[in-house]
């Protein structure tokens, strides 16, 4: 029997592929958020989800130079970027798409500045004050230092969903049971575009309890949200106080936790993760939600680690309404 033209093109079209993008403008929406706005010539066939779907930046590799896109066209691209030496290869940093305008052939990526203070900012040398922010070489990250400092024009490669593809979605983890009357939705700054985006999409009818530790209350942003959305903003730093990373975050979901679970069910066993050399990401492939609660919990890995067991082992939710995803490890890049 022939294939159907769906099945050739589903074999032929990558889930993902690279596109040649160049930097429109930026918006700095605070101390700690930049708004990337890029456009190319192919972002029409940029596949229009936002939810928290992943994409990654190409950044230039140590020899300067320039990244072949057509090197991420290839459904097995990811084995050939590992097989290139060291200076060869181009360094690669995940982020969420926050909005997608095909007919406009525009993307928006919100990134955290990490490294990037207050205190900083004011430094009257401070070479990038338009931007607020003073980028250190040695306090930021390469695609920090990259988001920073880059200018209309500057040219990027990122990889991202091709709407050509028409099998499943893949990169996206937002998919809630549907018997799930109650979410519970909480992060760090590194999730707060995938939650945002998950925010607005929440239909009428559902509850959610949304929590979102950022770093300075000036981080605090406008976030519309539904009746029976409760959107709850943790800044660690305040007028009178300063928290640790997590800490925040932890307290909330756990007393959120304790109240929207009307009966503790005996814990699960979970498998214990390193996050020092793995990655935490445990998402069901098949959700339910027999208490009618689905959480989606995403940040620090050490903070969603201690989350994960609380919840599953402690309170008893059961591990197909759990989504944990470990963003980021404190102390270690990405790569």
């Amino acid at each position: 029997m022939s294939p159907t033209a769906a099945e050739v093109s589903t074999r032929t079209e990558p889930a993902h592929r690279g596109f040649a993008v160049r930097l429109a403008r930026t918006e700095r929406l605070s101390p700690s958020f930049l708004r990337l706005t890029f456009t190319g010539p192919d972002l029409d066939e940029f596949a229009p989800r936002t939810l928290d779907q992943r994409i990654k930046f190409v950044l230039p590799p140590a020899c300067g130079t320039p990244v072949d896109v057509a090197l991420f066209d290839d459904p097995d691209w990811y084995a050939t970027w590992r097989s290139l030496s060291d200076d060869e290869r181009p360094t690669l940093r995940t982020y969420t798409v926050r909005a997608v305008r095909p007919e406009a052939k525009e993307i928006d990526v919100d990134v955290v500045l990490h490294g990037v203070t207050p205190e900083s900012a004011a430094a009257p040398d401070c070479p990038l004050r338009k931007l607020h922010a003073c980028v250190c070489a040695d306090a930021v990250g390469p695609a920090v230092r990259w988001c920073a400092t880059a200018r209309q024009g500057d040219g990027l490669v990122i990889i991202g969903p091709n709407r050509r593809f028409e099998g499943p979605a893949s990169g996206l983890e937002w998919q809630p049971p549907a018997d799930a009357h109650t979410y519970l939705i909480a992060g760090d700054e590194t999730a707060v575009p995938a939650i945002s985006s998950i925010v607005e999409s929440l239909p009428a009818g559902v509850r959610a309890h949304v929590y979102l530790e950022v770093p300075t209350a000036a981080d605090v942003q406008e976030l519309p949200a539904r009746e029976g959305v409760q959107v709850t903003w943790l800044p660690r730093r305040g007028a009178a106080t300063t928290a640790a990373h997590g800490t925040l975050l932890d307290l909330a979901v756990r007393t959120e936790a304790a109240g929207i679970l009307a009966q503790h069910r005996p814990g699960q066993e979970v498998e214990e993760v390193d996050v020092d050399a793995q990655i935490l990401w445990e998402v069901p492939a098949e959700p339910v939600a027999p208490q009618g609660v689905y959480a989606w919990i995403a940040g620090e890995a050490g903070v969603v680690k201690e989350l994960r067991r609380h919840l599953v082992r402690e309170l008893g939710m059961d591990r197909k309404a759990v989504a944990f995803m470990g963003y980021w490890r404190t102390g270690r890049s990405e790569s």
